[in-house]
């Protein structure tokens, strides 16, 4: 009796471990995020970013305790190397935190971020007062640990200020667009040229005017997706679910092709389950040597409420799909960046944020990094 029940308990045990492979899983198991060292700056969102070699480099924002206030302060976060003998496939150290040189602009949130080479940027922004915004750009070169202003972002004698934009950065120049001035929304694109320290306005993106958006840079290409079109502030009918690729190398009239949209909008059945792409304030980063391939991702946000819906879209087929959602509490305006670290693996980070678009509560100080190909363990 004994040898007949042990083996329908391996035949059971079979069943169990066929019946959990990754490719019968539920999304909500899909993919396991993965808390990392704690930042050490003020609770926090609506940062800006950038990444020079191993190294990711979060700062500005805003803390919104009452009183609200504006930040310059800046740190260095460098991902330990991930442990490949480990069982779990990551290393117990969760990283290491270092604070740098402040910004040296006014205190801002709203900013954006990007790097060319081994400099990084932040410009543009909201002030203070949640009036003033602004076009004014910063170099940062982390071998020197020094700040210098560069050109603002203007056409003549002409300012373009402005939050919430996006930017592309590549090996030689980077792509500031989008945002708002808080009376406009905008689907202009400027290049920067470190060379000659100066901004060029190109053509209109053909896709809608937006703020709020996400983007990707992946093998030489940006993509640019989601955000929020004009209508009425924090509205949520007004998401964009258009999604662009550009190419620097392309003149301006062929750089920008659309691609398949974020949202169910075809008659095929491809993106019947497209229900809560859509999104503005989101988190994008992109993840290479996944199991079946390179992917990018989006995750946090909001539409009408702040997410932690996470998809994953594979640049093969121009497909999405769902993933376990984000572990750490639904918010927007988190810093997603992407850090090839010191072993050559390219992995994603999501960090801070605010709970929510409308404003108030307590900003977020965890860090989580995401491993697609891993089951969910709420204990990590």
């Amino acid at each position: 009796m004994k040898r007949i029940n042990i083996t329908l308990f391996s035949l059971m045990l079979v069943g169990i471990l066929f019946s959990c492979t990754k490719a019968s899983l539920n999304y909500t198991q899909n993919g396991n995020w993965v808390g990392r060292a704690t930042y050490p700056g003020q609770p926090s969102g609506a940062g800006a970013s950038f990444v020079v070699d191993t190294s990711a480099y979060i700062g500005t924002g805003i803390n919104p305790q009452t009183p609200a206030s504006r930040l310059t302060a800046m740190y260095q976060y460098t991902p330990t190397n991930i442990n490949t003998a480990s069982p779990t496939g990551y290393d117990s150290a969760n990283g290491v935190w270092r604070q740098i040189p402040d910004f040296p602009g006014a205190p801002r949130s709203n900013a954006v971020g990007f790097s060319i080479g081994k400099i990084g940027y932040i410009g543009s922004g909201l002030g203070n007062d949640s009036r003033t915004v602004y076009a004014d750009f910063w170099s940062y070169d982390p071998s020197s640990q020094t700040w210098n202003q560069i050109d603002s972002l203007h056409q003549g004698t002409t300012t373009f200020p402005r939050e919430n934009a996006v930017a592309m950065g590549f090996a030689s120049s980077a792509y500031v667009m989008t945002g708002t001035d808080l009376n406009y929304f905008f689907n202009d694109v400027w290049k920067y040229d470190p060379g000659a320290n100066a901004w060029t306005k190109l053509a209109y993106m053909p896709g809608s005017q937006r703020a709020g958006a996400v983007t990707w840079v992946y093998n030489g290409k940006g993509y640019l997706m989601a955000g929020r079109t004009p209508g009425t502030h924090w509205a949520v009918n007004n998401m964009c679910y258009d999604f662009w690729v550009f190419d620097p190398t392309k003149p301006d009239e062929s750089a920008w092709t659309r691609l398949r949209d974020i949202s169910n909008t075809s008659s095929s059945t491809y993106d019947d389950g497209y229900t809560n792409i859509v999104r503005e304030l989101a988190s994008g980063f992109v993840i290479k040597g996944t199991t079946n391939g390179d992917k990018g991702y989006i995750t946090c946000g909001a539409n009408g409420t702040s997410y932690t819906f996470t998809w994953e879209y594979d640049f093969a087929s121009d497909l999405w799909t769902e993933k376990t959602p984000f572990e750490g509490g639904a918010r927007v305006n988190a810093q997603g960046f992407t850090i090839t670290d010191k072993q050559g693996k390219v992995r994603g980070f999501v960090a801070t944020g605010l709970p929510s678009a409308a404003g108030g509560g307590v900003g977020y100080q965890d860090i989580f990094e995401f491993f697609p190909d891993q089951v969910y363990n709420q204990f990590d």
